[in-house]
């Protein structure tokens, strides 16, 4: 299939030995950049992929075909692997069966299915969790909406700080016997709990918003951490980026004034211009 060997790739950080960190990707500009760079791994994640497609908070309110076609213009940009925050799957276990299919359409090496009750309740301010069977019931529906073995699905939990890291340990474990390839917890904020999960389970693991003192990476990678999530960084860079640049323009100032602009020579290179213009070449007869 045209993805397995992005598949294979996320398969291989998840078999390995060591701990990486991977790109936080959002569009066709940022995962060719984060592949240009030497990333491993994409990371799509559900704050960045609402920021990106709708300019909004992450409240889920991004849809499934919206997250899917934006997983496919960076998959059509970028032969990167790219592991996506699939949430809570878009509804119930039938929901997250065609969260499956969509996305392993689109391209993605992996996703994530997590327990946590979304959208959020009616009148309920603190961030609620699903029952442990409806959360088991989400991973068979995930494992079985995949057609491609290699596409990697994994079990998301946050209760080790919405209920306690007991039932973060009892998810997780339900999870790995539902057959998952990997484990997601958030939420872990010391090494004694994330020793604790890592005792407790066998599958790699990934850690996302982790407190300062877990980003060792040959600590992490003793623990069966295989990737570490450092947030979402370039988004926000981006976006600070235009608004400084827009208010300079508005002010006043002039565009060869502005500093911190891409070369022509990046824009170049992140467009692919060189290829394209081979292309063109041999296919329009236009010289190189």
């Amino acid at each position: 299939m045209a993805f397995r060997s992005r598949r294979e790739q996320l398969r291989s950080i998840l078999s390995g030995a060591t701990c990486v960190h991977p790109g936080s990707v959002y569009d066709a500009i940022s995962i060719r950049i984060a592949e240009d760079l030497g990333f491993p791994l994409g990371m799509f994640g559900g704050s960045v992929a609402s920021l990106a497609v709708l300019g909004d908070p992450d409240v889920t309110l991004i849809t499934l075909t919206e997250l899917a076609e934006q997983m496919r213009r960076m998959s059509r940009a970028s032969a990167l692997p790219v592991l996506v925050d699939a949430d809570h799957g878009y509804g119930n276990a039938l929901n997250v069966r065609r969260t499956v299919q969509e996305l392993e359409a689109a391209g993605a090496a992996g996703l994530t299915i997590e327990d946590t009750l979304l959208p959020a309740a009616f009148g309920e301010a603190k961030t609620q969790l699903i029952s442990l069977e409806e959360g088991v019931g989400k991973m068979k529906a995930a494992l079985c909406g995949r057609t491609d073995a290699s596409l990697v699905i994994m079990g998301r939990t946050g209760a080790a700080s919405i209920t306690s890291l007991e039932d973060a340990i009892r998810r997780a474990k339900a999870y790995e016997a539902a057959g998952v390839d990997a484990l997601f917890f958030t939420g872990i904020t010391s090494r004694v709990e994330l020793e604790a999960v890592s005792a407790a389970t066998r599958l790699p693991i990934v850690l996302g918003g982790a407190p300062e003192d877990l980003n060792a990476l040959d600590y992490l990678a003793g623990q069966r951490v295989r990737i570490a999530l450092q947030g979402h960084a370039p988004i926000a860079a981006a976006t600070q980026a235009v608004y400084e640049t827009l208010k300079a323009l508005r002010e006043g100032a002039s565009p060869k004034s502005l500093r911190g602009l891409a070369s022509s020579e990046l824009t170049a290179r992140i467009m692919r211009e060189a290829d394209v213009r081979a292309r063109s070449a041999d296919l329009l007869g236009l010289k190189k």
